[in-house]
């Protein structure tokens, strides 16, 4: 059994010939526009604010092809809150509509930072800092108790 975290999907995207590269694959740029798009509403969404500004994409590996037809799924999950930063685990994923197969494309940490009307970082919100905080806390312990069951069938 493989362990996942609790993400939310954030976006749903039909994968056009307009999307494709030289070979027929969605294009790598188009790719991370979409994640990177994505990422910042729920960031914007997450902190209750507007005014967040990508600082990070970590690496990306393009795992599997997403070809024309197939449906881009992004997923998203806060993967950990700084004082004036948060930092999400992001997937993207094709998904067969006709079979509902989903394979994962992609997958990266982006992390953001609020910022005051002069580009300035500024400490995020308590009541948002406080509903991140409690998200984080569901997915450790959806992971730990996930775990302890595994754990419990040898």
């Amino acid at each position: 059994m493989v362990v996942e975290k609790i993400m939310d999907l954030l976006s749903s995207h039909l994968v056009k010939k307009s999307d494709l590269g030289f070979h027929g694959n969605l294009f790598g740029g188009r790719l991370l526009y979409l994640l990177d798009e994505c990422a910042a509403a729920y960031a914007m969404q997450l902190c209750d604010t507007p005014r967040m500004v990508t600082v990070s994409i970590d690496k990306c590996v393009f795992e599997k092809p997403t070809r024309e037809g197939q449906l881009l799924k992004i997923f998203g999950a806060p993967a950990g809150i700084g004082t004036t930063s948060i930092t999400l685990y992001m997937e993207a994923r094709a998904h067969n509509v006709r079979t509902g197969k989903q394979t994962v494309v992609l997958k990266t940490h982006t992390r953001f930072v609020y910022i005051d009307e002069d580009g300035n970082p500024i400490p995020i919100k308590d009541k948002a800092r406080s509903r991140i905080e409690k998200m984080l806390q569901m997915n450790l312990e959806f992971i730990y108790l996930d775990h302890k069951d595994l754990d419990s069938t040898k």
